[in-house]
């Protein structure tokens, strides 16, 4: 198993779902954690479970969408643990909406927080770790319609794509200065968050299930996992690279033949 003993990093909606889980992994992998997000309430109640397992853990609310108050917390997070390792960019915001039907707000939203929350969080932390000479990993977490597209999430689906995008730049421009830079994608995950925004019933859940090769959810731990391994030295020769973890959702449907997952004991054979 991959070590992060001694390292410090910063990670963004660290109080639920994927955030929370990756906070818990990273610290008991040995590194200290800064977790960021807009509720105090969540960030603390994860930091006193890091604390409580023996780690190192950070609170400190913060909107990325902000630029000063990404500022504040790298200063917070360096003035606690005497370094930066990296960042997780984990801070999301979605909903499901029509193209047509979509407001200025709504699309604004959802990019502030995805697209300009991720630069400004990697831009502070990159320049920090610049300024004093050491290297590291960045990892955010993205999803796959970034570049399959999804109807119905053209916002989140358009501010996940300039993270690739913005992902792969930097892992050149910045590998000078030993800076890794990679994207995890996970698929449906079995988070709070994500299950109110896009299958809030459960017609809507079974059409998720039935998108994914694999018929399930992932678990928050199992992205945690991945990330702490893009993290890790283990990982040390791979930049601007995006980890799928996805079921197989991303790969699409049967179109041709005979449906070959239809319902066991289904006369209909329809495909799922």
């Amino acid at each position: 198993m991959e070590s992060l003993a001694g390292r410090a990093y910063l990670l963004t909606g660290g109080g639920t779902g994927i955030g929370a889980a990756t906070a818990l992994h990273l610290a008991r992998l040995g590194a200290s954690v800064t977790v960021l997000g807009r509720r105090r309430e969540p960030l603390e109640s994860v930091a006193a479970e890091v604390e409580r397992r023996g780690g190192h853990a950070l609170a400190h609310p913060a909107d990325v969408r902000d630029p000063a108050a990404v500022e504040a917390a790298v200063e917070a997070a360096v003035a606690r643990f005497g370094r930066i390792d990296g960042l997780v960019n984990n801070a999301a915001g979605n909903f499901v909406a029509a193209a047509e039907d979509l407001s200025p707000n709504g699309w604004r939203a959802v990019v502030d927080i995805v697209l300009n929350g991720t630069w400004n969080c990697t831009s502070a932390v990159a320049r920090w770790m610049i300024g004093a000479g050491r290297p590291g990993s960045v990892v955010s977490v993205v999803a796959t319609y970034a570049w399959t597209g999804h109807p119905g999430t053209v916002h989140s689906a358009a501010a996940k794509a300039g993270v690739v995008a913005m992902t792969r730049t930097l892992a050149v421009e910045w590998a000078r200065h030993g800076i890794r830079l990679n994207c995890v994608a996970p698929g449906a995950t079995e988070t709070e968050g994500a299950g109110g925004a896009l299958w809030a019933d459960p017609e809507d859940r079974e059409r998720v299930l039935a998108s994914v090769p694999m018929r399930r959810l992932a678990a928050p731990p199992e992205i945690a996992d991945l990330t702490g391994f893009l993290l890790s030295d283990r990982a040390g020769y791979v930049t601007g690279a995006v980890l799928t973890a996805d079921g197989g959702q991303s790969l699409g449907r049967q179109i041709y033949g005979p449906p070959l997952h239809a319902d066991a004991g289904s006369g209909t054979g329809a495909l799922r």
